[in-house]
């Protein structure tokens, strides 16, 4: 595992400094399509052992008091070049989203992005929200609609308030034509540190990418 680097389902910890910081990463992995966290390996994969039973007491600290719902996770302790290494184990969610207390005291969920943890925004949590309630899911092509698909066929991706701006509509009526075009797979969802922009599905194909399953 070490040797395949970190990833979309693989995060690798040095040490355990604050609950809330590895609090994102249950996030992240329980909101997108599950992972496993190593703690004692670096992130260039050289392995520092973890110090004592502290480490697993902060992992469910993590778990139960700054992830909101609490997230179940499966914990292993394994040996290697004579250090002890912490395997943490979180599947992919039944009930997102997942949300992590920072240190400003905010809660967040949090999406996993290839090696990232990144904050999923608006839109992505009401997908969530949306796909959690299992019912049909209706589009209607009104110009705001015909707007965008326009728009991405000539453009590499638009943000939430682009779209806005380019149909010239609220921010939440906005939000809810992303949402319904996602859950359709008419759109796809990407993220980075900036925030969430909007691409059609081909584009993402395009690029080869190993999507999440949040992303498909």
């Amino acid at each position: 595992m070490i040797n395949r680097g970190e990833g979309q389902q693989l995060d690798f910890k040095y040490c355990i400094s604050d609950s809330r910081k590895i609090a994102k990463t249950l996030s992240a992995f329980a909101n997108s399509s599950g992972g496993t966290l190593l703690i004692g390996v670096k992130d260039n994969g050289s392995i520092t052992g973890v110090r004592d039973d502290e480490e697993a007491y902060m992992i469910d600290t993590a778990a139960r008091l700054f992830c909101k719902p609490e997230i179940e996770y499966e914990i292993a302790q394994h040996t290697a070049e004579g250090k002890s290494i912490l395997e943490v184990r979180v599947k992919k969610g039944k009930r997102r989203p997942y949300k992590a207390k920072g240190e400003d005291g905010v809660w967040r969920p949090y999406a996993r992005q290839n090696d990232q943890n990144l904050v999923a925004g608006r839109v992505l949590t009401d997908v969530w929200i949306r796909e959690s309630r299992k019912r049909p899911v209706f589009i209607s092509f009104s110009e705001p609609e015909r707007l965008i698909m326009q728009y991405l066929r000539e453009n590499s991706g638009i943000t939430l308030s682009g779209f806005r701006r380019l149909a010239g509509i609220s921010s939440s009526r906005a939000r809810n034509i992303l949402v319904n075009m996602i859950l359709c797979n008419t759109i796809s969802i990407k993220l980075d540190e900036k925030g969430a922009s909007f691409t059609l599905p081909e584009e993402d194909s395009a690029r080869g990418a190993s999507l999440p399953d949040w992303q498909k």
